[in-house]
C-alpha cells in the first residue's frame, strides 16, 4: 500500500495528486521513524551524556515530521496557511536535526542525517508547490 494511493482516492483529490506533498507526507513519515529510532541508538552509545542534545534533536525531530505529515495527509476542506507553517517547520525542525547527527561518525546518526536532509528538501518543495 503506498500513501499516494491513499492520498489520491480521497474524494476531494479525485486522482489529483499533489505529487511535491505526497513525497513529504513519504519523508516526513520515514524521517519520524528514523529519528526516533536515531534518538534511541544515541542513549545506547557509550558516549551518551555528551548526545543530550543530540538525543533533543532527534526526538523533536520526529515528533514534528509526525505531526506534519498527519496534516498533511488531510485533505477535506482546506487549511494552506497551516499546512504550509507544518512544512516549513519540518524543514526547519530537519535542518537542525541533521546538522546536530551530522557530528557522529555512527551509521545510526549518518542515516538520520541523510533522510533529515531528504525530508527538509521535499518539504520546502511541498510548501513552494501548495
Amino acid at each position: 500500500m503506498s500513501i499516494e494511493k491513499m492520498i489520491s482516492e480521497h474524494p476531494d483529490v479525485a486522482g489529483r495528486l499533489n505529487e511535491p506533498l505526497a513525497k513529504a507526507v513519504r519523508h516526513a513519515m520515514y524521517c519520524a521513524a528514523i529519528c526516533n529510532s536515531c534518538a534511541d541508538a544515541c542513549l545506547a552509545e557509550d558516549d551518551v551524556e555528551k548526545r543530550v542534545d543530540c538525543v533533543r534533536h532527534c526526538m523533536d525531530c520526529a515528533d514534528i515530521c509526525a505531526a506534519t505529515y498527519r496534516v498533511a495527509t488531510r485533505r477535506t476542506g482546506s487549511n494552506q496557511s497551516v499546512l504550509r507553517s507544518m512544512l516549513e517547520l519540518c524543514a526547519s525542525a530537519c535542518d537542525a536535526c541533521e546538522e546536530m547527527c551530522s557530528h557522529h561518525d555512527d551509521a545510526h546518526c549518518k542515516r538520520c542525517a541523510q533522510m533529515c536532509r531528504e525530508c527538509a528538501e521535499d518539504c520546502r518543495t511541498a510548501a513552494e508547490n501548495l
